[in-house]
């Protein structure tokens, strides 16, 4: 009798748990059916001539995004997508965005999207922007692009967001007043990342840094945060390996690997050249922590908490695919600039400056705080994930770090370390 009885409440047990099980399997259909549904309303509304704006526009604020056309780089694996629409549908859902409040107010947003190809000029495209009276950009290029921007605007001519580079020399020596940095700098990445490590009590490290300039200056700046939280790197080594690792792996990496006295290897290759490899291979059991294993980042698909689970929703509808950080950084430029706007109801260039770099501004970016704008270097504050591949292991600042402003400001270069002339 009992064991009918078990059986009966076991077999509704199981009966409960097969719609979740469906649920997860056929995400991808039901992201498909909602963004037909979407469509579908939006048609309903276009019939019934709803007026999108309850008052008279009177202002309408264009916002230019700016990206270069790349030679596609070998990939790790065939499994890796190679994405060449990142920030279109972060600007796309910002700009929503923005017209929930901007058609009550009577501000609409418009974008233009411009790819710069290979065979182009970046300075003189941009110059035939600026010609055309174009404001407010939204630029997803690299260190050596974005100061030759800088070259041809000047502070009360435009407003340009970066939301790709993590250069600290852009937020230090090359800053400009008009020029705003939505990604951590490589500083506040290695600060967070450390403040965990402190935490958890993994002092002692070995470094392992690529071949490019953005892994020396991601290694420089870990370098800075060992020295800072008191960490000792016990070994560092380059990875100069010409070799296809995919076959080679297993016999290369434990040789080079073999050191001794060291809690965590932390690893600084930008590109996924070899750090993926380094898993599972060393010559002893170690954590991987940096650009490969334990992360920091802004953004993360498996980041969920504080309305997050909504916007990857929202933006999976719309692309079919993760939001990514550049994504991400889209969305907050242009959210950013949204949020000034209709606090200053102006969007006059130096109206927009004043009030991003002012203690008045806060956006609410799906991190737990509102962020802001650090006034003397145009650095996004912001709280960083720490994630691995399929799941959110803690958020920066750690608990215990204090500052007189912010927490925030625990992470990276402080005011009185900034080298930021405005």
């Amino acid at each position: 009798m009992r064991s009918k009885l078990f059986f009966i409440i076991f077999l509704g047990i199981s009966f409960l748990f097969v719609p979740l099980l469906e649920t997860r399997e056929l995400s991808i259909k039901q992201l498909e059916e909602r963004k037909k549904a979407d469509i579908e309303r939006k048609k309903k509304r276009e019939k019934k001539n709803k007026k999108k704006f309850s008052k008279e526009i009177t202002l309408t604020t264009e916002i230019v995004f700016i990206s270069r056309e790349r030679e596609i780089p070998p990939v790790l694996s065939n499994l890796d997508p190679i994405l060449d629409d990142e920030g279109f549908y972060g600007i796309k859902l910002a700009i929503e965005d923005n017209l929930t409040t901007g058609r009550f107010v009577g501000h609409d947003y418009k974008a233009e999207f411009h790819r710069i190809l290979l065979s182009e000029d970046i300075e003189t495209e941009f110059k035939k922007l600026l010609e055309k009276g174009k404001k407010f950009f939204v630029v997803d290029l690299n260190y050596d692009e974005i100061k030759l921007l800088k070259q041809h605007s000047s502070d009360s001519d435009v407003v340009i967001f970066n939301i790709r580079e993590k250069n600290d020399a852009l937020r230090n020596e090359q800053c400009q007043m008009n020029l705003f940095h939505i990604p951590p700098s490589y500083s506040i990445l290695s600060d967070a990342l450390t403040q965990y490590l402190v935490k958890k009590r993994w002092t002692k490290w070995f470094l392992i840094t690529g071949p490019d300039e953005n892994d020396r200056l991601y290694a420089s700046a870990l370098k800075k945060s060992a020295e800072k939280f008191n960490i000792k790197i016990k070994e560092e080594k380059t990875w100069d390996f010409t070799a296809d690792l995919r076959r080679t792996a297993g016999k290369e990496v434990p040789i080079f690997t073999k050191v001794r006295g060291y809690d965590v290897i932390v690893v600084a290759d930008e590109k996924g050249e070899f750090g993926e490899y380094l898993s599972y291979r060393t010559w002893d059991p170690k954590i991987i922590v940096g650009t490969q294993g334990l992360t920091p980042r802004s953004w993360h698909r498996t980041h969920e908490q504080w309305g997050a689970t909504q916007m990857q929703n929202r933006f999976r509808r719309e692309s079919g695919r993760w939001m990514t950080e550049v994504d991400y950084h889209a969305w907050t430029a242009v959210r950013s600039l949204g949020e000034a706007i209709t606090r200053t109801e102006s969007n006059e260039v130096k109206d927009i400056q004043k009030y991003l770099l002012s203690e008045k501004f806060g956006l609410g970016a799906y991190k737990g705080v509102k962020v802001s704008f650090r006034s003397w270097n145009g650095q996004l504050r912001q709280p960083v994930l720490l994630a691995s591949p399929r799941s959110m292991v803690s958020v920066s600042p750690q608990e215990g770090y204090i500052h007189p402003y912010s927490e925030l400001d625990t992470m990276g270069k402080d005011e009185p370390e900034s080298t930021c002339k405005f």
